[in-house]
């Protein structure tokens, strides 16, 4: 699978894009040639950030030194405390071995990434098709197992089963994506992709869930009563989703006899 063009830079907010400025030119003054390029990635990747949402980086590097790293610890704490930051140092060398280890990821990261500093280093990355649909296929039981364990801990407070809900929407969208990535009919973005999902795989009442479910996601919080309305509904379609993602298994076993 060969990579897609990053998108532009996205505009952050003022607050968030100073703090990320600031982190970036920290970087470079402790790594200097060592650091080859950062990218972001996500939902800010996309134009998506939400006050709740993570700010994903990706920091290239040719060696990861002690002394250099050390000078970056204090800045990062310092926009850790600012905004949800989170870094990822990944040596170059690392890059095909780690798309082949986490193929999910990664093809999330071709999907939605945006150049902030250096090269492109996914410009030619390829991930495995039978990678990612085993891996896939194995996140989303996974995620299913972790919501029907947390919803009998956790459901008996309204407002953690929304904390719940608004925490399974990020990976359910990107595992969406994924799968119509696999297919070979890429969304615009993973939203719109978890949207065409709950379309096709018939979920009753799709476009009001969805926006309910966007609303809780946006705040964290449903009105009273509703977070048992939308977990089930939303479990049911990361039921479907894995369904979909075993039979896509099952085509590549089929491929390969």
């Amino acid at each position: 699978m060969s990579s897609s063009t990053p998108l532009p830079s996205p505009q952050l907010p003022p607050p968030i894009a100073e703090v990320v400025n600031s982190f970036l030119q920290s970087a470079k003054d402790a790594f200097g040639p060592d650091l080859l390029s950062i990218v972001l990635f996500g939902s800010a990747a996309e134009g998506q950030l939400r006050d709740t949402s993570d700010l994903n980086l990706i920091l290239v590097l040719a060696s990861f030194d002690q002394a250099k790293a050390d000078k970056l610890r204090h800045p990062l704490r310092v926009a850790q405390a600012a905004i949800q930051l989170h870094p990822m140092f990944l040596l170059k060398d690392e890059i095909p071995h780690a798309a082949r280890s986490f193929a999910p990821k990664f093809a999330d990261i071709r999907r939605r990434r945006a150049i902030l500093f250096g090269d492109d280093p996914f410009a030619s990355l390829s991930i495995p098709r039978d990678a990612e649909i085993r891996q896939v296929r194995q996140q989303l039981l996974n995620l299913i197992l972790r919501l029907r364990a947390a919803y009998v801990a956790r459901s008996l407070r309204e407002e953690q089963l929304s904390l719940l809900i608004a925490g399974a929407l990020g990976p359910l969208r990107s595992y969406a994506a994924a799968l119509l990535d696999i297919e070979g009919r890429p969304a615009p973005s993973s939203w719109q992709a978890l949207q065409l999902f709950g379309a096709e795989l018939a979920i009753p009442d799709w476009p009001q869930l969805s926006a309910r479910l966007a609303a809780t996601q946006e705040t964290h919080v449903s009105a009273p009563g509703e977070a048992p309305r939308l977990f089930f509904p939303l479990l049911d379609l990361a039921c479907r989703m894995q369904s979909r993602a075993e039979a896509l298994s099952t085509e590549v076993r089929h491929e390969s006899v």
